[in-house]
């Protein structure tokens, strides 16, 4: 499968699942889809690093399997593990007369009692599939070991039935909001790219995007907030996501204009500690000519 013709033409067809790429963007998820290669995605939460992976997803019609990486993750989540209870009943069910341990043994370590996670389930799959590894710097150092094997070759060992290999490579996106440093050799195995927040010009583009109704006036309003409460030292920076709610909330509340009270009154939508409330209110005069 050719995921994408050309750079332009992911850009186009992204576009039209709905993640407007730049060109940098749209190259390297180019590049991904020609070369075979994994593409690690880093830069701060809410830039939409996951969702390229689901725009990838939609744009091509591939399905989507998505390992969520989290501190004590491990093979038996991430890889496979074997249905231990089904296992024990088959041997229970056994009679003595039947029962050789060689031949169950080889009995119970086959397909029928093997339970398949995103990492196996993305490798054994024939039809075009996108694997996103999600916020994979919240793993411990020990499972990027995992990753490499599936990476490198997109194979898998597992010692009771030997070598799986992918018949057919999936598009792989691995995230990183860069709470700890990958390992190099992860990273050699990856195309890279760094997302930002976007600029003022396309963050209105994403709100008329995902806003149609949304007045251009307010538009500028809402990215300019925005930009000027992510200048700040917060816990958490509002995310495109939650401009885009924002957008959402002024138009289902009829607001019309920006000002002093409507952020005042919306604020918990971008901002979701107490103390970047106090913070936006002491340090900027939102609102305020």
């Amino acid at each position: 499968m050719t995921w994408f013709e050309s750079p332009a033409q992911a850009a186009d067809r992204l576009a039209a699942a709905g993640y407007l790429a730049d060109a940098a963007t749209a190259t390297t998820a180019f590049l991904a889809g020609a070369l075979e290669k994994p593409l690690l995605l880093e830069g701060p939460a809410g830039v939409g690093k996951t969702e390229l992976a689901k725009a990838v997803s939609r744009a091509t019609g591939a399905e989507l399997v998505r390992l969520q990486c989290y501190e004590g993750l491990d093979e038996a989540r991430a890889l496979y593990e074997w249905n231990y209870k089904k296992q024990l009943l088959r041997i229970q069910a056994t009679t003595a007369d039947e029962l050789d341990w060689s031949r169950t043994h080889d009995d119970v370590f086959t397909e029928e009692f093997l339970l398949t996670r995103p990492l196996l389930t993305a490798i054994r799959r024939t039809e075009p599939t996108v694997l996103l590894v999600d916020e994979v710097d919240k793993t411990d150092v020990e499972v990027e070991g995992l990753l490499l094997e599936v990476l490198s070759d997109f194979q898998v060992t597992i010692p009771e039935l030997g070598t799986v290999a992918a018949s057919r490579r999936p598009f792989v996106v691995l995230t990183s909001n860069a709470s700890r440093e990958l390992s190099e050799a992860v990273k050699r195995r990856c195309l890279y790219l760094h997302l930002d927040y976007p600029d003022a010009e396309r963050e209105r583009e994403i709100l008329h995007a995902n806003v149609p109704d949304l007045d251009d006036r307010i538009a500028g309003q809402v990215v300019a907030a925005v930009g000027r409460l992510r200048d700040l030292e917060l816990k958490k920076a509002p995310s495109i996501a939650e401009s885009v709610d924002w957008a959402r909330t002024l138009i289902a509340l009829e607001i019309r204009d920006l000002d002093e009270k409507a952020i005042a009154d919306t604020l918990g939508v971008v901002l979701k500690h107490a103390s970047d409330h106090q913070r936006a209110v002491r340090e900027l005069r939102l609102g305020r000519p």
